[in-house]
């Protein structure tokens, strides 16, 4: 482990730049953002990023191909570009977890080519939390916000900045900045660690437990009355997908530029009436049918097909920002309360 000073941070990051594209967590109208890195730019204080680290790997829109016509010759050109080595830094736990969650989706054959070019650019330097909030609930899948994954971990301590390399890209990482650092016992580290768990074991959604949501037969959860209570309120405006770090729906759609056709895509969310809509209709009709489809997901049909792996990593956004106040710990306490 190496650690820095607080006061040399902005040289860390200068030289980090000088390599590598590099962004980082920083506030932008009050709003915690990531943002390619530019000189005397400061890491945010929040916890975390109004929208996750998602997008750096699975971009909201991105162009696929151009479509165009030559004579009566339909042409096909691909617009990708070579993709820059880049670093993330300062991602928080939850959304390193939720970048293993992605890639059992898009890197299981058929692989998606595009996000696989970008994993594979991509060096992620993550950064324990020491201050976490009444909305998080990482443990509840057995993340620590005090000991994130990530090519390179990251802790904040008495004054200083702790790192250490957990992959090839990790070090590589530490050698643009390898001057800059001096060696650590890490015992400051570990201090901060035991302070975050403590935090965090008081927390309101600290014994949120989700396992008993596999106990129970599948078309008991998915019959339950329950969910005519719990979505009667749902607006169905997709907030919680779009923030959501794990949810991987997307559109492909067709924009004519007058020269090209240009195929893209874009998120999609499970909760718009005209997700998956098709020429005989839609298969869910009702708001009831598209809640319920978004946490049958998350909390059992992804699990089911993924090793016991849940489709959520409690990062809380779904909880500050649902204008009715609904999110996924609500869903499966109600639940939990019908199967007991």
């Amino acid at each position: 482990m190496y650690q820095l000073s607080l006061d040399n941070l902005q040289n860390f990051f200068r030289q980090i730049a000088a390599h590598e594209k590099l962004y980082i967590p920083t506030d932008k109208d009050n709003v915690a953002v990531y943002a390619e890195y530019a000189e005397g730019m400061q890491l945010t204080q929040k916890l975390n990023t109004n929208r996750s680290a998602k997008d750096f790997f699975f971009p909201q829109t991105e162009n696929l191909y151009d479509l165009r016509m030559n004579g009566k010759n339909l042409e096909i050109e691909d617009t990708r570009e070579a993709c820059e080595d880049f670093v993330v830094f300062g991602v928080r736990a939850c959304d390193v977890r939720s970048f293993a969650i992605l890639d059992k989706v898009f890197l299981a054959d058929p692989v998606d080519s595009y996000y696989k070019n970008r994993r594979e650019h991509g060096t992620v330097v993550s950064l324990a939390c020491t201050r976490p909030e009444e909305t998080c609930f990482c443990q509840s899948f057995g993340i620590d916000a005090a000991a994130p994954e990530g090519d390179a971990a990251c802790w904040i301590a008495d004054g200083s900045l702790y790192i250490k390399a957990n992959t090839e890209k990790g070090e590589t990482l530490l050698s643009y900045v390898a001057d800059l650092l001096t060696e650590s016992d890490g015992s400051a580290v570990a201090a901060q660690q035991e302070k975050t768990r403590q935090l965090l074991a008081k927390l309101p959604l600290a014994n949120t437990d989700f396992e008993g949501m596999k106990k129970t037969d599948l078309m008991a959860h998915f019959k339950s009355p329950k969910w005519a209570g719990l979505s009667e309120a749902c607006l169905g405006c997709g907030t919680c997908t779009f923030v959501c770090p794990t949810c991987q729906c997307y559109d492909i759609r067709e924009f004519d530029t007058g020269s090209c056709v240009k195929k893209f895509r874009c998120w999609d969310s499970c909760m718009y009436s005209d997700f998956t809509l098709m020429a005989h209709g839609n298969s869910r009709n009702s708001q009831l049918e598209r809640f319920r489809q978004r946490f049958m997901h998350k909390l059992v049909y992804f699990p089911d097909n993924n090793d016991g792996v849940f489709g959520c990593v409690g990062c809380g956004r779904c909880l500050a920002k649902c204008p009715i106040s609904m999110n996924i710990v609500k869903v499966e306490k109600a639940l939990e309360v019908q199967d007991a």
